[in-house]
């Protein structure tokens, strides 16, 4: 029987090229495969060091149709480099997916590490790091964002969010009707040329971006909402903040030893009232 391959996770550079591993480097040279969100933008980076390989398509739109493609090579012993456009592949990106299928196969998934656009934000933003929650993109719709908005408003950490120039400001102002003005940081160009910060509260960011149009992909770094933070712990029943937590995507594991630690109860005992209500 074939022993399976492996599916490595890369870690891509998200502006300066010097920022990429001599480890990716050496497992992209060495892949059998090497899936890519976008098989051009990742030609590029390969014919910048020199390396040759085969290039897959895996994005939102063929993930369906190539995903189990990918697996069948994978377990037929072949290993396979995932990249996404920039910086980890599997964050608010289709890799996600792949690794999640991998691992139901059996499949080794084995992460390199590198770039990523979230934490270079968050520790440059002046904000508390820990805890904090990353949202990756809000919904298209203003629907949807209100509704996931409303559900995120009284996380109890600082929260990371990444958005596109063209709806920058209207997410912003989406954000101070839906959370108040809170402090924020708004990363723009990370590690390129003219990488730029703006540190204040979400108004005033409004009005930095009204004086110079938003260019380039943002990274959102926001502060925990004051209310939250100061409201007595007996004033919320923990439960439903276990609740809110799971329906704004945190794993239910993780929702409850949040929650637990934060109101000093027993996790056993949040978990078997969750399981009563369902």
């Amino acid at each position: 029987m074939t022993e399976a391959g492996t599916l490595y996770l890369c870690a891509t550079p998200i502006g300066n090229l010097e920022d990429i591993t001599p480890r990716v480097l050496r497992t992209l040279s060495e892949a059998d495969i090497i899936a890519a969100e976008d098989t051009r933008h990742t030609l590029q980076l390969l014919n910048h060091f020199n390396i040759k390989g085969h290039l897959v398509r895996y994005d939102e739109h063929s993930k369906d149709k190539n995903g189990p493609k990918l697996i069948a090579e994978l377990l037929d012993g072949k290993n396979i480099a995932l990249v996404s456009d920039a910086g980890f592949p599997g964050i608010a990106d289709p890799g996600e997916q792949l690794a999640r299928e991998a691992i139901e196969e059996g499949i080794k998934v084995v992460p390199l590490p590198g770039a990523n656009a979230a934490l270079c934000a968050l520790i440059a933003s002046g904000l508390p790091s820990s805890p904090f929650f990353f949202g990756g993109f809000l919904p298209k719709s203003k629907k949807n964002r209100a509704e996931q908005l409303a559900a995120w408003k009284n996380i109890p950490s600082t929260i990371i969010l990444y958005e596109a120039p063209h709806r920058i400001k209207d997410v912003l102002k989406e954000i101070l009707a839906a959370w108040g003005d809170r402090q924020l940081a708004a990363a723009r160009e990370l590690t390129k040329l003219h990488e730029e910060f703006f540190r204040g509260s979400v108004s005033e960011c409004l009005a930095w971006l009204d004086a110079q149009p938003p260019r380039g992909e943002f990274c959102l770094v926001i502060a925990q909402g004051e209310t939250a933070a100061q409201e007595p712990q007996t004033a919320t029943d923990p439960l439903d903040e276990v609740k809110a937590l799971i329906s704004g995507g945190m794993d239910k594991k993780a929702a409850l030893a949040q929650v637990a630690k934060q109101y000093k109860v027993p996790k056993r005992e949040l978990y078997n009232r969750l399981l009563e209500e369902d």
